[in-house]
């Protein structure tokens, strides 16, 4: 007979797959029965199915007529003497006699009280093997004991007494035992390899087959195909985190779900109680290190017993190369930890990687896991923590770290520090989370408390949540500061004046304007210097020079942004410099970039200021339903009610497209919601004016508008910020002024309007001659709207040009000119369907007719599949040219992503592949 039979694991839920191992077994019962006594032993890792083969043997051999006696040993009972033997004895078919010895034995072992050590006499051995085999001369008697490597030591000392002398006994004992290190050498099993006829079979887990054999018994074998390897990649093998894995898959899944759900976590928790109580105390440990490295010093174990238990828990399936083989199994761990002990370990894992010199951010996880830092050294480290998660994009991090620091730390002064870079991180989430640590700012700085560059902080939250008074005594005291003459100190200062002459113009006159450095001007930190190049740009474009001076300043503070280093409103600043000195389609390859990394970075804040741009970019090109796509986007990120005073600009941009595409009642409801009193002391109150002078205009009320219209230009002219690119206040003047038949009004403002836009702002201009050609008599209308389409196709504004267009059309129209009006029209009328300007496509209609066109009175709706953006059509031209993806790119910033992802809609949307790219081109040209 072999000694050694290696079968592989197989789940309870596959019996048939247990033939073989149970053939083996059968043939050692049928030995017996001839008065040939056998042994067995079954090893194997934890859950890997030994229980499940020791179950089908027992019925087997039921089935077969023997006796089955069956005992499970646990390590919770294994102080009880004896208590497995009593196990196997308790439905045994004891004569009367019998029954009363094997009791009274039982009694006295228990008597003797919890010592499972103290030997067995002699006298119960043989009293108890005389029952056993007394019982085997009646019919074939099988013993089976699971788990034995937990059966209490008397019960041991008795089995290895019967296994020792049933060699010509009808007697089969059939033990599963563990493999696991602790267990590997002891005396039980040692001498049950040693003796003559006994079999071992030793369960491994399942391979690839086993696990796709697994599958499809539970899910069908088109399933089993598509997710076994998953499957045995998470599980490893084991049959038992198998099942609970199968759990959580639906019979339908296109692929494995890597996201597991509670049936293979409880299925973790199982196994490892199951392993015993070292083994389980050191998963525990590497669950809270995340590493191996230091499990031995975290626990206070030997590092080879540490050594041996991942050796297990590596052959269980658990692990792989010292991890857990599936995050779900770490967080299963963790949960089953205890609170109380949870927080201990993390308290001692935060101890033991701090003196090992881990990184701050993991030495910071443990301490905010364990809601302790009491000690000196943690409140820095939680500081340096947050700095290096804010790096690495895990902002929500960064704030529980300084929100621990805030409420540990005992220094009034460093208190108010960590409260303001807790300010900064929470921003970058959401704004009105900040909202709660104003009070204590402001009290912080009446007191002294806070650093010029954290007042800076508290003066823009301030101003975000409506505080304008508060703002204003924060910028005076500033002002009036002893520490605003120290070194370096001016260019902070600086920055904050060009930021709120762009922004918050009534507050210029209390920014403090500190003494001239002693020695000259020092050396500007290169933060600073970052800003002020940034908001400076922005400032000289709404000062009125000319844009193509600062284009080539602007992109280079782009090119040097990054995401994690750089303040939000320099990036702003640059990127609406860009957009106010009309070069939307280069704002719009960086606020792309920037979007995509702000998501990346889970910055959800930046995320909606930098759409909030993206809206503004896309009405500027004429995009009006991206322009209502991003608005929306970015209040769905920040609802209106936590925008503060920037809340204008968002409005603004819906209110504007909506108006635009004709959707005038929802344009009316976003008029309604309400606004805080401070926008009007801002830019952003400039740009709601326009937005609500246009809607007025729509609707048919001229007097309104040019009201609206007014009081911005009177707000633009007084702060400084006259520049066409920014708001056209006297084109939209003289439109409501031609509607109210004030032709001469109209003139006037146009010709000041045209005398201020210079060879760059072509949009303007050209906005400014369509508006123009109405104040002039028909047959010289023409001329200046021919002017107006070729500044408007150079500035890339196609709603603009299908405006003009139209107006074109329908001066031909007049002029009798129907050919050339039915020629114009066309090209009018494709670009409001790719515009969704429904209004226009009604004027069209009226003007020569629905059936001119052929076509449906109304243009393509939103997401019609045959328009391209602006976004797609750039970068087609480049694969048209034959640039590789990779160099599109490059040349537009954007993501290699991004460009597969404009190529994928194209091809979609056109049925056309790359090779038939120059065609499209040809024909959007046409």
């Amino acid at each position: 007979m072999r000694n050694v039979n290696v079968i592989e694991g197989r789940t309870s839920m596959q019996l048939a797959d247990l033939d073989e191992p149970l053939a083996l077994l059968a043939t050692m019962l049928a030995d017996a029965e001839r008065g040939h006594g056998r042994t067995a032993l079954v090893e194997g890792g934890a859950a890997l199915g030994k229980s499940a083969l020791l179950d089908a043997f027992a019925d087997q051999a039921t089935g077969q007529g023997a006796l089955v006696l069956v005992a499970s040993a646990t390590e919770s009972e294994n102080h009880i003497p004896l208590g497995v033997m009593s196990q196997l004895l308790e439905e045994a078919p004891l004569v009367a006699e019998e029954r009363r010895r094997t009791d009274a034995l039982f009694s006295s072992a228990a008597d003797h009280g919890p010592e499972p050590s103290a030997p067995v006499s002699v006298q119960a051995l043989r009293s108890l093997y005389s029952v056993l085999l007394t019982l085997a001369e009646k019919q074939p008697l099988v013993i089976v004991v699971d788990d034995a490597h937990h059966a209490d030591p008397p019960s041991l000392a008795c089995l290895s007494y019967l296994t020792r002398r049933i060699r010509t006994a009808r007697v089969m004992a059939c033990f599963s035992h563990s493999e696991q290190a602790a267990h590997r050498h002891t005396a039980f099993r040692l001498d049950l390899l040693r003796r003559p006829g006994n079999c071992t079979l030793r369960i491994l887990p399942l391979t690839r087959a086993g696990v796709t054999k697994a599958v499809a018994a539970r899910l069908g074998g088109e399933t089993a195909h598509r997710i076994a390897a998953g499957c045995l990649a998470v599980t490893g093998g084991n049959p038992h985190l198998l099942e609970g894995l199968l759990a959580d898959q639906p019979a339908t899944a296109a692929s494995f779900d890597a996201a597991v759900a509670d049936g293979y976590g409880k299925a973790v928790v199982s196994l490892l109680h199951r392993s015993g109580s070292r083994t389980l105390s050191v998963a525990q440990g590497l669950a809270v290190l995340r590493s191996a490295d230091g499990v031995d010093r975290l626990l206070g174990l030997d590092g080879d017993s540490v050594a041996e238990a991942l050796d297990d828990l590596t052959v269980t399936g658990l692990l792989s190369a010292g991890e857990f083989r599936h995050p779900a199994a770490r967080a299963a761990v963790l949960k089953d930890i205890g609170p109380r002990r949870r927080g201990e370990l993390h308290a001692a894992a935060a101890e033991l990687t701090y003196l090992s010199g881990a990184p701050a951010v993991v030495v910071a996880e443990h301490l905010t896991l364990a809601r302790s830092a009491d000690a000196p050294w943690m409140v820095p480290v939680l500081e340096q923590g947050a700095a290096q998660a804010v790096a690495e994009g895990s902002v929500e991090r960064a704030v529980d770290y300084l929100k621990l620091a805030c409420t540990t730390c005992s220094d009034e002064r460093r208190i108010a520090q960590l409260r303001t870079s807790l300010v900064r991180a929470e921003w970058r989430i959401d704004p009105r989370v900040a909202a709660p640590h104003l009070g204590s700012l402001l009290a912080a700085h009446r007191e002294g408390l806070l650093r010029p560059d954290d007042a800076v902080v508290l003066i823009k939250a301030l101003l975000w949540h409506g505080k304008f008074d508060d703002a204003r005594d924060v910028l005076v005291a500033l002002g009036a500061s002893p520490a605003l003459q120290g070194p370096g100190l001016a260019a902070q200062v600086q920055a904050i004046r060009l930021w709120l002459r762009c922004t918050y113009t009534p507050l210029l006159e209390h920014v403090p304007k500190p003494a001239p450095e002693a020695g000259g001007r020092a050396l500007e930190p290169p933060a600073a210097a970052h800003r002020i190049e940034a908001v400076g740009a922005l400032e000289a474009v709404l000062s009125g020079e000319p844009a193509e001076r600062v284009l080539t300043q602007t992109e280079r503070v782009l090119r040097r942004t990054r995401m994690d280093e750089t303040d939000m409103d320099s990036m702003e600043s640059a990127l609406l410099a860009l957009v106010y000195g009309e070069h939307p389609d280069r704002a719009e390859l960086w606020c792309e970039t920037l979007v995509e990394e702000a998501v990346a970075r889970h910055s959800p804040s930046r995320e909606a200021r930098l759409r909030s741009i993206w809206t503004e970019i896309s009405f500027r090109q004429g995009d009006l339903a991206e322009a209502e796509r991003q608005a929306r986007l970015a209040l769905n990120i920040i609802p209106a009610g936590g925008w503060g005073a920037r809340v204008g600009t968002m409005l603004a941009g819906l209110v504007t497209g909506l108006t635009a595409m004709g959707s005038y009642e929802d344009a009316g409801r976003q008029l309604a919601v309400p606004v805080p009193d401070i926008m009007w002391q801002s830019r952003y109150g400039l740009q709601y004016l326009q937005a609500r002078g246009r809607h007025h205009l729509a609707m048919g009320n001229p007097d309104a508008a040019l009201s609206d219209f007014r009081s911005c230009g009177d707000h633009i002219v007084q702060w400084g910020l006259d520049a066409p690119g920014f708001i056209a206040w006297r084109n939209d003047c003289a439109e409501a002024l031609v509607d109210t038949g004030d032709l001469d009004a109209a003139r006037k403002l146009l010709q000041e309007q045209l005398s201020r836009c210079g060879t760059t702002a072509q949009r303007t201009h050209g906005v400014a001659m369509r508006i123009l050609s109405s104040t002039l008599p028909v047959q010289r209308r023409p001329e200046a709207l021919h002017r107006s389409v070729e500044l408007l196709e150079g500035s890339g504004d196609r709603y603009e040009l299908a405006r003009t267009l139209t107006d074109l059309t329908r001066t031909h129209r007049d002029l009798g000119e129907l050919r050339l009006a039915r020629l114009i029209g066309r090209r009018a009328w494709d670009l409001a369907q790719r515009c969704q300007a429904r209004p226009l496509a009604s004027v069209l209609g009226a003007a020569l007719g629905q059936h001119v066109w052929g076509l449906e009175a109304d243009p393509a709706p939103a997401g019609s599949e045959t328009v391209i953006s602006r976004a797609e059509q750039r970068v087609i031209e480049l694969a048209a040219r034959g640039y590789t993806n990779r160099e599109i790119g490059r040349r537009l910033y954007v993501t290699v992503s991004t460009v597969e992802q404009h190529l994928t809609n194209v091809y979609r949307r056109l049925k056309v592949t790359r090779a038939e790219l120059p065609s499209v081109l040809a024909d959007l040209a046409g």
